[in-house]
């Protein structure tokens, strides 16, 4: 099947909404073998947007329209479709049943305005929404099958799955895709790539190695198809965790506060934290995850000096003679947190985010780090020249890798950390 994707909106196009749609879609078909050849982005003008449904439609067999269906001046595309099609647009029985329907069950009054959703090109059918008031449209275009779909992203969704992709796979053959997603961290794509070059140059060529890169963590995915697609996937599946070794957090779906709280349950441990250059965000990624309570009594944010020594119990020598962003503060931040909170385990982060504060000796980016239990606390430097936000998020991620490997039992540090530590 040649399917290409046609999305229509002004708001799209000044970038006041962000297209998510197109990547639902894809994720949506990519299972059944199906992928998306093309994707054409035009704004709410009804001359362009004929021409470009003709100029698609004519080179594909699937076309798929995202928006203008709504009930105002500026969605076209049923009047577009009518247009490029030779018919007039009439009111369709079944999509006024279905807005009939939808707006007395919400006790809403049919106005104009809502009436000219059921207007549709003749000898169209209508796709079932089950979420929202606008049907979609189905229709013919020479050898083009046309599905027009409301840009609303959950009606969206409920559509693919409960009308489109069971017309496609009657219609369609569909080779069923196997994939598996790895969540990794600290170690990028271009370090993994060169890894299966050097370690696995027998890599097949139907299993399809891909890589998502976000910040903090990496997804890993391999693809492949066929009878014996769950049967290749284990077996290079393995080749690669063998490869990723302690960097791999787990299977996608999944965080590094995910994957530091199971670990934490799994050896039956708590943690606290005492942050000052993150203000917080390592105990805001922990608490959103349901279920941290169990594992995460608290956590101290202490920016200034004064709650340093208040409320951690940091000495005022310390930070006279060696400052707030030292070792020695790091560590005294660290042994306050697990006697304030009673916790097994505790992470201390002070550092100068920027972009202001840095000195020759302490430049911005400068980043001290406690973690462990108080018999064992490690306390490392590390430098992280980067904008405050980003600053902030890969401290913030490194604390909890730390805090995973340390609760595993997993010496060293992540690969992309060795390179940053001073």
């Amino acid at each position: 099947m040649k399917l290409q994707l046609l999305l229509t909106g002004n708001e799209l196009m000044a970038g006041d909404t962000i297209d998510s749609n197109s990547s639902m879609i894809a994720q949506l078909i990519t299972e059944y073998g199906w992928r998306i050849d093309k994707k054409v982005t035009v704004g709410d003008d009804l001359k362009l947007l004929e021409q470009q449904i003709q100029h698609l439609a004519n080179d594909c067999e699937v076309l798929i329209i995202n928006g203008g269906l709504g009930p105002t001046v500026d969605d076209m595309t049923s009047l577009a479709l009518a247009g490029i099609s030779g018919n007039t647009l009439c009111e369709h029985p079944d999509a006024l049943a279905h807005l009939t329907q939808w707006c007395n069950h919400r006790g809403f009054k049919l106005n104009a305005s809502n009436l000219k959703q059921t207007m549709l090109p003749a000898g169209s059918q209508i796709i079932a929404n089950s979420r929202g008031s606008a049907v979609g449209i189905k229709m013919l275009l020479g050898n083009c099958l046309i599905l027009a779909t409301p840009g609303v992203p959950s009606e969206l969704r409920a559509m693919m799955n409960e009308e489109i992709i069971p017309l496609l796979s009657s219609q369609f053959p569909s080779d069923y895709i196997q994939t598996q997603r790895l969540a990794v961290f600290g170690l990028g794509e271009s370090s993994i790539q060169e890894l299966v070059n050097k370690k696995l140059p027998n890599w097949p060529n139907d299993v399809e190695l891909g890589f998502r890169a976000s910040m903090p963590v990496l997804e890993v995915k391999l693809t492949t198809r066929g009878k014996d697609a769950s049967e290749k996937l284990h077996v290079w599946r393995q080749h690669i965790i063998e490869l990723i070794g302690d960097h791999l957090l787990g299977d996608m779906p999944l965080n590094l506060a995910q994957a530091l709280i199971a670990a934490l349950n799994k050896n039956g441990q708590t943690v606290c934290t005492a942050e000052s250059c993150t203000g917080g965000n390592i105990a805001a990624q922990i608490t959103s995850v349901a279920g941290s309570s169990h594992v995460f009594p608290g956590g101290i944010v202490s920016y200034s000096n004064e709650l340093k020594q208040n409320l951690l119990a940091v000495s005022e020598a310390s930070l006279a003679t060696d400052g707030a962003v030292s070792a020695t503060v790091a560590r005294q931040m660290a042994e306050g947190a697990l006697k304030a909170t009673g916790a097994n385990l505790a992470i201390a982060v002070t550092g100068i985010a920027g972009p202001e504060g840095g000195s020759e000796e302490k430049p911005v980016g400068t980043v001290w780090m406690a973690w462990g239990n108080k018999e064992n606390l490690r306390v490392e430097k590390f430098f992280l020249p980067l904008e405050r936000h980003l600053f902030q998020t890969l401290v913030t991620a490194l604390g909890l890798d730390l805090l995973r490997r340390y609760t595993l039992g997993i010496p060293g540090l992540p690969e992309l950390m060795t390179r940053r530590r001073s």
